[in-house]
């Protein structure tokens, strides 16, 4: 099979494509380019989230690590993604590896590579990779393994405790005093994930469900989206908290529950923490936002007279500039989220934090806090759904719409039209649609934001129809 890393490493179905034999594959060809770029000598470090295997996945990438000479520091325990990428920027690391394939379903896995500064890998280093993979095949490479009772009796793996050095660096980040000073009734749903157990480790008080370690998730898919959070919405619905937090497999994405019970997306999760970071800690700096996300951000950046840049989807678009640029959050639509001042990643804990700390300064919960910004810069709804579609009729409307035709839809003129991920249509009014096949699964992405909840509908239905779905 062909390897290919999509919008954040290379991901596939246990057992189909996920195998033991192209894992060796991809973590050879892996360990080659820390080779080739002079990085093997900083060491590696090697992570694995609660997924079918991923221990075993982690301990097979080391093993291959440690036949190439590489030293590494493989996890104890299963530990969150920014946990793993934390530790990388901390060690002074050549490099990372997390086993996880995130928020997608449970049959799935993945790989996921982290450069020096405690990043995603840019674009240009997965193509490489993947030149590399293609190269090894060629020339029947030998996979070159170390068996882990062996590395770990010459120390070349040692198992550490990424958790604990990366809860130093969030409570350095946080005042969690202030937090922990305004006792929040916050219930967390880690959905049987990484992220398990760090809530309460770090805010007193801090209720947790689905704890547990389960490979099957519970049968839900560990994405914090509306439909895989009615439990925790219940419970805050039923008055004992007044904030519902979730994590998504690997913990690198947040979603909230408000005060109401209702869903908290990442749009206003992004809204609200943006202004806490702008006008009660009184940092600066430009914005970086995915294609796919709120136009609050545009008008906050108007507001605020900040930069605004604006990348596919995929945080590793947005790591790079901020290793480029003074960016002071960036994030995306799936609840992908990073800020200043701590590494150029995604991370669901840290950002649930803020979003307390914003609570915790303000006296106001999630719905005030959004609504009084809203009040300024005009009220938006957003909604996405997800089709399935095979892979011959998603390549059959990639052709249709690239030929860039659709002028009018729902009835509106299409006032300007960004192909850069996928097709979105944007309309006079600033209202839009996105119409995106996914990069890593059979599915179709339909997005829409309008200022009424009617609109949205509307469009989406427009979109099924061009779709055929």
């Amino acid at each position: 099979m062909q390897i290919r890393f999509g919008t954040d490493g290379w991901r596939g179905v246990i057992a189909r494509e996920f195998t033991f034999e192209n894992l060796s594959i991809v973590a050879q060809a892996t360990m080659d380019y820390f080779l080739e770029q002079g990085l093997a000598g900083k060491g590696l470090v090697i992570g694995y989230d609660r997924r079918f295997l991923s221990r075993r996945f982690a301990e097979r990438v080391a093993e291959v690590a440690a036949g190439n000479g590489i030293s590494v520091r493989l996890t104890d325990r299963y530990s969150p993604t920014p946990a793993v990428s934390w530790a990388v920027h901390e060690l002074g690391a050549g490099g990372g590896i997390m086993i996880t394939a995130s928020h997608n379903p449970p049959e799935y896995n993945g790989f996921k590579i982290k450069e020096d500064f405690g990043g995603s890998a840019r674009p240009a280093t997965t193509k490489v990779v993947e030149e590399i993979v293609s190269r090894n095949r060629a020339k029947n490479r030998e996979i070159v393994a170390l068996p882990l009772a062996d590395a770990l009796a010459s120390g070349r793996v040692e198992l550490f405790d990424a958790g604990a050095a990366y809860r130093r660096q969030l409570s350095r980040y946080v005042d969690l005093e202030r937090i922990r000073a305004a006792a929040i009734p916050v219930a967390v749903d880690p959905m049987f994930g990484a992220g398990a157990g760090f809530f309460p480790q770090l805010v007193s008080g801090a209720v947790e469900l689905h704890t547990e370690e389960n490979p099957g998730f519970g049968g839900v898919p560990p994405e914090p989206t509306p439909e895989n959070l009615a439990e925790l919405s219940a419970l805050v619905r039923s008055g004992s908290f007044r904030v519902g937090l979730a994590l998504d497999g690997d913990a690198d994405r947040i979603g909230a529950v408000d005060e109401n019970g209702e869903f908290f997306s990442s749009h206003m999760i992004f809204t609200v923490i943006l202004c806490h970071l702008l006008e009660r800690r009184g940092m600066r700096g430009s914005v970086a936002k995915t294609v796919s996300t709120t136009r609050m951000v545009d008008l906050l950046c108007e507001k605020y007279g900040l930069e605004l840049f604006e990348t596919p989807i995929g945080f590793k678009h947005i790591c790079e500039l901020m290793l480029d640029h003074d960016i002071l959050m960036g994030g995306e639509e799936s609840g992908g989220l990073g800020v200043k001042g701590h590494i150029p990643e995604r991370d669901g804990i840290l950002l649930g934090l803020l979003l307390l700390e914003a609570m915790a300064m303000s006296g106001k919960n999630l719905r005030q806090l959004l609504n009084d910004t809203m009040d300024e810069i005009g009220h938006f709804y957003y909604r996405r759904i997800d089709l399935p579609i095979d892979n011959d009729a998603k390549e059959r409307l990639i052709a249709v719409l690239r030929c860039d035709s659709l002028d009018t839809i729902a009835s509106r003129p299409v006032a300007r039209k960004n192909f850069r991920d996928g097709f979105k249509y944007i309309f006079a009014d600033g209202s839009w649609l996105l119409i995106r096949p996914s990069g890593t699964e059979p599915v179709l992405r339909l997005y829409s934001e309008s200022d009424t909840a009617e609109a949205v509908e509307e469009l989406l239905r427009a979109g099924r129809d061009i779709a055929g779905l």
